[in-house]
């Protein structure tokens, strides 16, 4: 059965229906892409006044198939190029016949989807929530049938950066002011009216705009001294932001420019060679594997046990109004989750409250939506408040004495029949359960600062949590939008055991006279979001003190001892000087009341800096040292999935998307030579870049 049905109504007018059998949603593959040819062929032998493209499903198109694009990353570049070619070629004479040819875009049009749409001489899209754009550049990609090509000759070189650097979509009525939309309907029936009236109002040839004799790029041509400034400072501006990692945002850069003052067949040309150049790369294939098929695993529910029912919330407690509390409350209200937000005192968990309110003063809503969510923030002092909740989240003080406590007084109030979560970064989950008659309904919930920018959430497993529990959390995460993986228990679980050794590789280097210049810019140039130095300072050092002395409790409670570390030094010449971090305006970097900060001076005289250093070996270090580690947590245990480990180190801890993951990261550069690059390390600079047992078999 064809993907794409023609019929033919009574003004002679063609509509190409696209309905891929068997799939809720239209995708490019390859029985598309021979359909398509297929379908053209027969139009070319036909009498019609006009095409209308349209779609059977509840989307318009909802782009390539990503098994397709992993096809093209390992065929030859000549079946590739020749692929392309063709369904350019037929996009292309259906676009030059002359007839006028109608988009009707009832729903999401992206990537493909919107580059067919774009070859079209007019777009008409319905009212509702419709999703516009090339997102391609997220998965590491570049858009190759033709979008580059003529959304920069429909916008302009500056006017469409963000949509095609940065992957921007866009809604219809942004669409509109654009350009790329013509219409907007409120039904299907009237945007097959308005389909049909264009296209009888015509007068013939109809052509793109960008095919009629003398026209001019929008914004002015690559020769317009405005535009020669954008491009001269372009390339600049992009390789701050990727430090050169990324070759698709490099590619599609390159299309536009290259392609902006040549005709638009040898424009579309220069597309096709470089979105194969793209698509063969790892960092395609790293991307493509993480934030495709891993993330849809994880949504789907991949570590999720699947004999219980999917739970619903509707009422939850936080107990703690700091800044985590205040943060996943507003997460829960802001997802139609009522919260009784508790803590010691009323008048801080009024101030928490109004944290949601300061969010929601930029957020794009109706005031009534944005009351409503605050509405369902309901602070409190009062543990007998909090009956009736289906969870209790706990976000006090990281703290075990604080945390029991609090977890004691809610469960005398509520009973022990309710899931009791704990947010914290680092406190074994097995220990704190001892705090409940009921283990099996304790779990973690790590989230991350800030909570309503920061997608990821934690799942720790107890020893004693039960499967439901489980459930029930991941059911949790899910419906509040953010991304759920599921560790097991030990100190640090996952995601703070691999933060600690790139801290800590940080402070170890500092230690050894290489410049804290070097180390925060290698960071930067490595993929990572910030130095480590830098985000010391934001968690702040006390914190990172604490943490350091609960794990050495833990450790002297089990007979052992914590290993010396020369970060430790480092730290505690820090804490001597009362240099606690950001919160205070002085740690590892001065800060000024205006938000500026650089490095503090005197970190010179606490440690020389010597000229032994190359900054091409910082930054394998810390990436190094976090994949590392990520391995051992595999190989312990406390990790059970590359897709749990890969996703929670990118959105958990800003590891270097390009990489697709701590350890993907092992993948791309070869598990042989990483091994023997480790052993390197480990010669040169200690323990901490041993390699694994696990990395003997590796195979991802």
């Amino acid at each position: 059965m064809s993907s794409i049905r023609l019929e033919q109504d009574d003004a002679g007018i063609v509509h190409l229906i696209f309905d891929k059998p068997s799939s809720k949603v239209n995708l490019l593959d390859r029985v598309f892409i021979d359909d398509y040819i297929v379908t053209i062929n027969k139009l070319k032998d036909m009498q019609f006044t006009g095409v209308i493209l349209r779609s059977k499903k509840s989307s318009f198109f909802a782009g390539g198939d990503i098994a397709v694009l992993s096809a093209c990353a390992e065929q030859s570049v000549e079946d590739t190029y020749l692929l392309l070619s063709s369904l350019k070629a037929e996009m292309r004479w259906l676009e030059t016949c002359g007839k006028p040819l109608v988009a009707c875009i009832n729903g999401a049009a992206l990537g493909s989807g919107w580059e067919l749409a774009l070859g079209c001489h007019h777009r008409i899209a319905l009212s509702k929530k419709v999703v516009l754009g090339l997102p391609e550049v997220t998965l590491g990609l570049m858009p190759g049938v033709g979008g580059v090509v003529k959304m920069t000759r429909l916008l302009g070189v500056e006017a469409v950066l963000p949509y095609l650097l940065k992957g921007k979509l866009f809604d219809c009525q942004e669409g509109l002011a654009l350009g790329l939309i013509d219409q907007i309907a409120t039904s299907n029936i009237q945007m097959m009216a308005q389909a049909k009236n264009w296209i009888l109002s015509q007068s013939l040839p109809v052509r793109q705009c960008f095919d009629n004799k003398g026209y001019q790029l929008p914004g002015g041509d690559v020769s317009d001294p405005h535009m020669a400034v954008v491009i001269a400072t372009a390339p600049a501006i992009l390789k701050k932001k990727t430090q050169g990692n990324q070759p698709a945002p490099e590619a599609i850069l390159s299309v536009m420019i290259e392609s902006a003052d040549v005709d638009i067949d040898t424009a579309l040309r220069i597309e096709t060679r470089y979105f194969i150049y793209v698509i063969r790369s790892q960092v395609a294939k790293n991307m493509m594997n993480t934030f495709w098929h891993q993330h849809n695993e994880i949504k789907a529910g991949a570590s999720r046990p699947k004999e219980h029912a999917l739970t619903i919330f509707s009422k939850i407690g936080v107990l703690g109004a700091g800044m985590m509390g205040a943060g996943i409350a507003y997460a829960l209200a802001s997802h139609g989750i009522t919260v009784i937000l508790k803590d010691i005192s009323l008048e801080k968990a009024v101030f928490a409250k109004s944290y949601s309110a300061s969010i929601l003063a930029n957020c794009k809503l109706s005031d009534a939506e944005k009351s409503r969510i605050l509405q369902r923030i309901i602070p409190t002092k009062y543990p007998i408040d909090l009956i009736g909740c289906e969870m209790v989240i706990e976000a006090v003080f990281e703290d075990r004495k604080v945390k029991s406590q609090a977890t004691t007084e809610i469960l005398q109030a509520v009973g022990d029949d309710i899931i009791m979560a704990s947010n914290t970064s680092t406190l074994p989950i097995t220990s704190l359960a001892n705090s409940s008659t009921k283990p099996e309904n304790f779990i973690g919930l790590h989230f991350f600062s800030p909570v309503d920018k920061m997608p990821l959430v934690e799942i720790i497993k107890g020893d004693k949590t039960s499967s439901a529990t489980l459930a029930a959390a991941y059911d949790l995460v899910l419906q509040i939008g953010k991304v759920p993986i599921v560790v097991n228990d030990s100190r640090g679980f996952f995601t703070s055991r691999v933060f600690f050794t790139y801290v800590s590789e940080g402070m170890r280097m500092l230690s050894e006279g290489i410049p804290g210049e070097i180390i925060e810019n290698a960071a930067i140039q490595a993929g990572l979001p910030v130095g480590p130095l830098a985000i010391l300072d934001e968690v702040s050092l006390s914190l990172i003190d604490n943490v350091r002395n609960q794990a050495r409790i833990d450790l002297q409670a089990k007979g052992k001892t914590r290993l010396d570390n020369p970060a430790d030094g480092v730290l505690d010449q820090l804490l001597a000087l009362k240099r606690l971090g950001k919160s205070t305006g002085a740690g590892f970097y001065d800060y000024t009341g205006r938000g500026e900060k650089r490095l503090w001076s005197g970190l010179v005289d606490l440690f020389p800096t010597t000229d032994d250093w190359d900054i091409n070996i910082v930054k394998e270090r810390l990436l190094f040292v976090q994949s590392l580690e990520a391995l051992r947590a595999y190989d312990e245990g406390v990790v059970t999935s590359c897709r749990d480990a890969n996703i929670g180190s990118i959105m958990g801890l800003g590891f270097p998307a390009w990489t697709g993951g701590v350890l993907q990261f092992v993948d791309h550069y070869g598990t042989d030579k990483f091994k023997q690059r480790a052993e390197q390390l480990y010669e040169q600079f200690g323990p901490q870049f041993m390699p694994p047992a696990v990395l003997s078999q590796w195979k991802g």
